[in-house]
């Protein structure tokens, strides 16, 4: 069972009084209405290997400004020279299984919470972007909105810089869609280059409310050339 606080709307403890670097909560309900309850009070899943899922809500946070994603010179040379094209919700499953794949460092994505990714796709309330080179896939990113906040999840590649241009994809879609928020959770190197910051958590907190509570449809079947 999710550890709850009594008398909250919320299955959840308040993330505001969160450890800044602990796990909040911890129990396997990875049901439907469990996960959009978390995502909806800034809260993740990051299960540990022996498949316990812990929920966290660190501070600070690491978000990708809509309006800050930086591209590099080479990266809009790789963009511009490469025939690839995106695509939307058309190979989710595909995606988080590219995503869940073990990699040196391992993954996170265990086999109960990718089938649980899977029945948020089947919900209209999680979502892929896909990079195509002709007929094979060669890069994605998925993760789940809520409102006007898409809380990105994981990302692969199997070219290089394909990754880097399902981000591209996926931060343009969400500026054509109406969302505010692109939720990257935790800061990496990665992230950092392409323009993720961090933020104390009061402040995504407060972002998160008003991105929530906006009307924002994350529309499927976009197909055009990477950008």
């Amino acid at each position: 069972m999710v550890v709850r606080q009594p008398d909250s709307a919320s299955r959840f403890p308040d993330p505001r009084q969160a450890p800044a670097d602990g796990p909040l909560a911890w129990g396997n309900d990875l049901r439907v209405a469990t996960l959009l309850d978390a995502y909806h009070h800034g809260i993740f899943p990051w299960p540990v290997a022996d498949g316990t899922v812990y929920w966290w809500s660190p501070d600070p946070r690491a978000i990708l400004p809509l309006d800050g994603l930086h591209v590099s010179r080479s990266l809009r040379r790789t963009l511009r020279t490469q025939q690839w094209r995106c695509t939307v919700d058309t190979a989710f499953t595909d995606v988080v299984r590219a995503c869940a794949q073990e990699r040196d460092t391992g993954t996170w994505i265990v086999p109960a919470l990718a089938e649980a990714y899977l029945r948020l796709h089947a919900a209209g309330a999680a979502h892929s972007v896909e990079v195509w080179a002709e007929q094979e896939l060669i890069g994605g990113v998925f993760g789940v909105t809520v409102g006007a906040m898409f809380a990105g999840e994981s990302m692969f590649h199997r070219r290089s810089d394909a990754s880097k241009a399902a981000l591209v994809c996926l931060v343009g879609h969400l500026r054509n869609c109406g969302f505010t928020l692109l939720d990257v959770q935790l800061p990496t190197p990665h992230l950092a280059l392409l323009g993720a910051v961090e933020v104390p958590r009061s402040d995504f907190l407060r972002g998160l409310r008003h991105a929530v509570a906006l009307p924002a449809t994350f529309t499927s079947g976009d197909r055009r050339s990477a950008p």
